[in-house]
Formats: structure tokens, sequence, C-alpha cells
């Protein structure tokens, strides 16, 4: 079973979903692991405090960039405070394999930029939810 979370991390890997960028975005927020060097960019479209649309960039280990482009399909039709309110569980889940404490923060840095960009969000407009 881990070969096939293997072949599916490193599918979203080499074929990232909901790659690329917004010419206007909603909210948008990144962070990068100064660690590796990897680096994360959301975008998020919405439409009464529901995320319509995501879109993702950054460069980095196929752990990190792999659990962006899986976030975003996670999110879609997502409410903004659903969003805020993702756990580290909801990645580990998406990723399907034991990640190891050194990738740990690779595999989280889309979900602490997306809780960013969320929570950034809802604190400017509370009205959101």
């Amino acid at each position: 079973m881990d070969d096939f979370y293997r072949d599916y991390i490193l599918d979203h890997y080499r074929n990232p979903r909901n790659f690329g960028t917004f010419e206007r975005a909603d909210v948008e927020a990144e962070d990068l692991n100064p660690l590796c060097g990897d680096e994360i960019h959301m975008q998020l479209q919405l439409d009464d405090g529901v995320v319509r649309d995501v879109r993702f960039s950054g460069k980095g280990c196929a752990i990190s960039q792999a659990s962006a482009s899986m976030l975003t399909e996670t999110v879609k039709g997502m409410k903004l405070s659903d969003v805020a309110q993702l756990s580290k569980q909801a990645v580990l889940d998406n990723v399907g394999i034991g990640i190891s404490p050194t990738r740990m923060k690779c595999a989280m840095l889309g979900l602490r930029v997306l809780k960013s960009a969320a929570i950034g969000r809802l604190a400017a407009w509370p009205d959101e939810e």
C-alpha cells in the first residue's frame, strides 16, 4: 500500500493540481521553510465565504509541493472558517504515509500558508463565515 501512496505523492509533485496564480485573488499568503528552502504561495478566490477556487505556486521538495497540491483539492468548496480549522491530521490523511519528524515541516508548509490566509481574512472580515 505504501507504494501506492508514494506514487500518488510523486504524481502530485510532477503534475501539481491547481498550480499557478490568479490575476486577482480575494486572499493570499506565503511562507517558507528556511531549513530546507521550500516555498509556498497560496491564493484563494471566495464566494460568500466559500473557497470557489485556489491556486498555489512555489518550489521545494516532493513532500511540500505534493501536500500543497493535495490541500488545494481538499479546500475547494469549503467555508473559509473550516479552512482555518484544518488540522495536521487532514494533511497526513491526504499524504497517506508516515512522515518522518524531519519532513513534517515540509508536509505542513502548505497547511500553514492556507490557515494564515484564512485566519487573516476572517480577522479582517469576520462576517465571511
